[in-house]
């Protein structure tokens, strides 16, 4: 049973850091793919970031690209997402996900496995 778990989350002032985890358990194949998504008060979920997990290749959301940036650190099975010059609009609660293959795909429902969630806030 593949199991992930999300820490990092926090408050922070708008322009600063945070850097998101999501520890991956049970996974038995490098034939997958990680995402972030977020989701704010009353808004659906929405796609952040994703990148594929044997060759690395990252793709985001226009709203983060040149702010965020997603990794993988093979070695500690462990998924993570950068987060700089934050903006109040990031307030959400952020979410990893797991996907069976190496395609990126931006739609929630292409994910088969979630973590809890983990809350971030971006005071102004």
């Amino acid at each position: 049973q593949v199991q992930l778990v999300e820490s990092g989350g926090g408050s922070v002032q708008a322009g600063g850091s945070l850097r998101l985890s999501c520890a991956t358990s049970g996974r038995t194949s490098s034939n997958v793919a990680m995402g972030w998504f977020r989701q704010a008060p009353g808004k659906e979920r929405e796609f952040v970031a994703t990148i594929s997990w044997s060759a690395g290749m990252p793709y985001y959301a226009d709203s983060v690209k040149g702010r965020f940036t997603i990794s993988r650190d093979n070695a500690k099975n462990t998924m993570y997402l950068q987060m700089d010059s934050l903006k109040p609009e990031d307030t959400a609660v952020y979410y990893c996900a797991q996907r069976v293959g190496s395609h990126l795909r931006i739609r929630s429902s292409d994910f088969a496995y979630w973590g809890q969630g983990t809350q971030v806030t971006v005071s102004s």
